[in-house]
């Protein structure tokens, strides 16, 4: 992993004064190391017969969809509200200053199907929570795991999102 580690590069400053923002840009743009990310999910997920792979709003997307595609299963697609156009259910949570919220779906799963989340960071918890409680008060799903492709131990964020299995590819 120290492979991939080499390819994400830091941005000081952004999107505000001492945060250090890892580009995942990088990664993205170089086929090897975004083969290697794939890869190295669908090995750990290929024995969970995943129905669908959930993608959280906007870079989860991109994994979320290769992923699906390599474990040749559905995907869907967690976003802001107002983002997507058939009938959804929501989730709110609070953030340092205010509330934000995301949806999905109300049709995105059939029952007993095998879900897992997938983002690409986990910082704070706090989208990653509602999404975790969006998807098990909405729908009865094995909730498998959540991955992620980055994970910043120094934020906690693992232990704002209760008791589900999850996985991270990178820690920093």
């Amino acid at each position: 992993m120290e492979t991939l580690k080499s390819v994400i590069r830091d941005i000081p400053d952004f999107p505000k004064e001492g945060i250090i923002f890892k580009d995942i840009t990088p990664l993205l743009s170089n086929p090897v190391s975004f083969k290697k990310v794939i890869d190295t999910l669908k090995t750990r997920y290929k024995d969970n017969r995943i129905d669908q792979v959930v993608g959280v709003e906007a870079r989860g997307f991109v994994f979320a969809s290769a992923l699906a595609y390599a474990l040749d299963c559905g995907v869907v697609m967690v976003r802001k509200p107002g983002k997507l156009p058939y009938k959804t259910f929501q989730e709110t949570y609070s953030l340092e200053y205010g509330e934000d919220s995301v949806e999905i779906h109300q049709d995105a799963f059939k029952k007993g199907q095998n879900v897992v989340i997938i983002d690409d960071v986990l910082a704070t918890g706090g989208t990653l929570a509602a999404c975790i409680d969006l998807v098990n008060k909405n729908f009865e799903v094995n909730l498998i795991e959540v991955g992620f492709l980055i994970e910043l131990d120094f934020l906690k964020g693992r232990q704002k999102l209760g008791n589900v299995s999850i996985y991270s590819i990178m820690h920093f």
